[in-house]
């Protein structure tokens, strides 16, 4: 066990803790062991942050399903979509480490903020890029950029309609790669300032209604995505996402912190593995961790998405809007039983079954051949995946001191962010390869496999109980 003391906060998380108790006094009203579902939003600072959250989801989550759309077709290739993963998992990799390293030592609101901005100015790009994709010049880097991009495609597919002939995808890419290693360094700080803004105590059901707001916005998202996609095109929803990225930018700017980083001059590799060895030393955690990591990179179907919706269930733009929307449904209506209800007393079990559902729920996916079923399959995903996330995040903070809390996520963000990238090519090859089908198919079985390894190499992951009593 490392000499940290992961029940017992440190003195600055206290002294705001206090602060804060202060503030919400008169408002927040509560009986001995009383359930408050709405504890979290008795701070002003989450709800602020919480409104600009849920705002930047909404036009996250548009931009996604326009983007996916837009290149494959303009593409017609599964490898396409796989790629969009790895330019988005490139950064998570190679900066998340630095990322939170750098979190720990700055302030975390001027990071967030900063990379709002950044993240903001990309989506303009990617609507001046599509606007003009007719428009753009005849570069040879663009030509040679998508002699590339048709010879990687060639290794995997297996059909011979695909093409990359539009000077857009090169650099729609590029702008992908520079959005995302921006969103490397907001996600290590984001994660390191959203526990500051409640106490200790209203952090689980803080986790939880984030988690809800994630949901909505991917309820949302996606929905109006496809709808708009067909009524004004590709560029009207970037600029949309630009617009609601500076609307989060501007609901963080009033919050109050009193965070300022480290003002010690630390050597960074040794601040780095102090995190790594930190959490290598929580097996609980690194049980939750793995097994999310797996279930992500083996059972997500979303970036098949278009595919389905295109070649298997002839549904279009619209329909595909909603398969994103399918599982954000599930996991909105979860998250709000579990505000609603005590900490579970069970929570190992509930997490081993609830992934175990997952990896189902993507089986029967892959196998539908109706709307109604994929869409009812799709939200089951999004059911089971709603409590291995407040599982996880509950546990990762609650043990993390403060002053690790931007390393830690910076590990957390390699296993979890680049499982999702990584997960999305590794659909997308596999379904070059051997079709759509059997690449959703076998991954909602190599999900329920990770189920039964992670049983069998953490069988204390079995024994968690009610998530507080764990943490305390």
């Amino acid at each position: 066990m490392p000499d940290h003391e992961p029940h017992a906060p440190p003195p600055a998380y206290e002294a705001a803790r206090s602060e804060r108790a202060t503030t919400a006094a008169g408002t927040l009203e509560r009986s001995e062991g009383k359930h408050d579902p709405y504890a979290a939003f008795r701070f002003p600072a989450f709800s602020f942050y919480t409104a600009g959250n849920l705002v930047s989801v909404v036009g996250r989550q548009m931009l996604t399903v326009s983007l996916e759309w837009e290149i494959y077709a303009r593409t017609h290739s599964a490898t396409a979509l796989g790629l969009v993963g790895l330019m988005i998992a490139l950064p998570v990799v190679l900066l998340s480490l630095p990322a939170g390293h750098i979190a720990d030592r700055f302030p975390r609101k001027r990071i967030v903020l900063v990379t709002q901005a950044l993240s903001a100015i990309c989506s303009l790009a990617l609507a001046c890029v599509s606007w003009q994709h007719l428009a753009i010049p005849n570069w040879p880097v663009l030509q040679k950029g998508n002699h590339v991009l048709y010879s990687i495609a060639s290794i995997f597919e297996r059909q011979t309609h695909f093409h990359f002939d539009d000077l857009s995808i090169p650099l729609i890419y590029l702008i992908l790669l520079i959005s995302a290693t921006g969103r490397t360094f907001g996600w290590a700080a984001r994660s390191s300032f959203f526990p500051q803004l409640v106490p200790r105590d209203s952090f689980a059901n803080a986790v939880t209604w984030n988690s809800s707001v994630f949901q909505i916005g991917s309820v949302v998202g996606p929905a109006i995505g496809g709808l708009l996609i067909v009524r004004t095109g590709f560029p009207f929803i970037y600029v949309l996402d630009a617009i609601c990225a500076f609307s989060f930018f501007l609901l963080v700017l009033p919050i109050r912190s009193s965070d300022r980083g480290s003002s010690s001059e630390r050597n960074a590799w040794r601040s780095l593995k102090e995190g790594l060895r930190f959490m290598m030393s929580k097996r609980i955690v690194l049980a939750t961790i793995t097994l999310d990591m797996f279930a992500v990179f083996l059972g997500g179907a979303t970036a098949l998405l278009p595919i389905f919706a295109d070649q298997i269930l002839h549904c279009g733009p619209i329909g595909l809007g909603w398969m994103r929307a399918a599982p954000g449904i599930g996991a909105f209506i979860m998250a709000l039983v579990i505000a609603y209800l005590p900490p579970m007393r069970h929570a190992g079990k509930t997490l081993l079954w609830c992934v175990t559902g997952f990896g189902l729920a993507t089986i029967v996916f892959g196998f539908s051949p109706y709307l109604w079923l994929s869409l009812a399959a799709l939200f089951m995903t999004g059911v089971f995946d709603s409590v291995s996330v407040v599982v996880r995040h509950t546990l990762l903070q609650l043990v993390t001191p403060d002053s690790m809390r931007g390393r830690i996520s910076a590990v957390n963000n390699i296993f979890i962010g680049t499982s999702n990238e990584l997960g999305a090519l590794e659909s997308g090859l596999t379904a070059a390869l051997f079709g759509p089908v059997i690449s959703v198919v076998a991954g909602g079985v190599g999900t329920i496999l990770a189920v039964l390894g992670v049983s069998f190499v953490w069988p204390e992951t079995r024994k968690i109980g009610a998530l507080d009593k764990n943490l305390r």
